[in-house]
């Protein structure tokens, strides 16, 4: 059960920060995921009043605040066209349509579940998080970091893509995920994101990559071979690693015949 003894609704980024400071207090974020602590929270900070639940689209990228829910993010009409709809089919799997309204986009990443359909997404579209008071960084790095004072304030999303495609395996369909695959086109080079493994996603670039490549099936099985074989599966109640492995080569193939037909 979730217990808070204080709630303080942070009047700025540096008083927030100031209150991160003790391991007792924690960002709320949407608040889903705490639900699930076994710990008493001691001050229980909010960041909604601090504008953070915008999608702001600029020439070169989309910045995504840390306060966007995951409907915002599931229902945007630019990211969606951006990513060739891999956005919307990330996140309809997640529990439900209540859910996603109250679950951010900041609270799913700086969480750093391996199950995150969120964070195998973003990993695949080489996304970079501002962190306050530091600044940015590549999420591939801040999701193998362990967690500090630092609180992430936004999300970017580059513009410069092509295509994307997302996939995940599930018993049932609001489930967790037992794998799950992202992969993103550029001009000279295919991003892979897997996650679920059970562990977090892991991302792979692979570079002097085109559209044409994808249509090569001999470079295309080679590639999801090597790519596949150089991560770590594991086992737990829900599926097999051997298991995991072959479905994850399934979704990737299948990932990159989406992008295919699309450009």
């Amino acid at each position: 059960m979730l217990a808070i003894q204080n709630y303080c609704l942070a009047e700025s980024l540096k008083q927030a920060y100031e209150l991160n400071q003790k391991k007792k207090n924690k960002i709320l974020g949407g608040g889903v995921w705490l639900k699930c602590c076994d710990f008493p929270i001691q001050t229980a900070i909010d960041l909604s009043a601090l504008g953070f639940d915008q999608i702001t689209e600029t020439k070169e990228e989309f910045e995504i605040g840390c306060m966007v829910s995951l409907r915002q993010l599931e229902l945007h009409q630019g990211l969606s066209r951006l990513c060739s709809g891999a956005v919307k089919e990330a996140l309809r799997h997640i529990v439900g349509t209540q859910f996603r309204n109250c679950a951010t986009v900041g609270g799913s990443i700086a969480g750093r579940f391996g199950f995150s359909d969120v964070i195998t997404l973003f990993l695949a579209l080489d996304a970079e998080v501002e962190l306050y008071p530091t600044g940015r960084m590549p999420l591939s790095e801040f999701v193998h970091m362990q967690p500090d004072e630092r609180i992430l304030t936004k999300i970017f999303v580059s513009k410069n893509l092509i295509c994307a495609a997302y996939l995940s395996e599930r018993n049932t369909d609001t489930d967790l995920p037992l794998i799950t695959c992202g992969v993103a086109l550029w001009e000279k080079a295919l991003t892979v994101s897997i996650g679920a493994r059970p562990a977090k996603a892991s991302v792979v670039k692979i570079t002097d990559v085109d559209a044409a490549c994808l249509s090569n099936r001999e470079w295309l099985y080679l590639t999801i071979q090597n790519v596949v074989e150089n991560l770590s599966f594991g086992s737990n109640r829900r599926a097999s690693k051997e298991y995991r492995k072959h479905v994850a080569k399934v979704l990737f193939l299948r990932c990159c015949e989406k992008i295919r037909k699309e450009v």
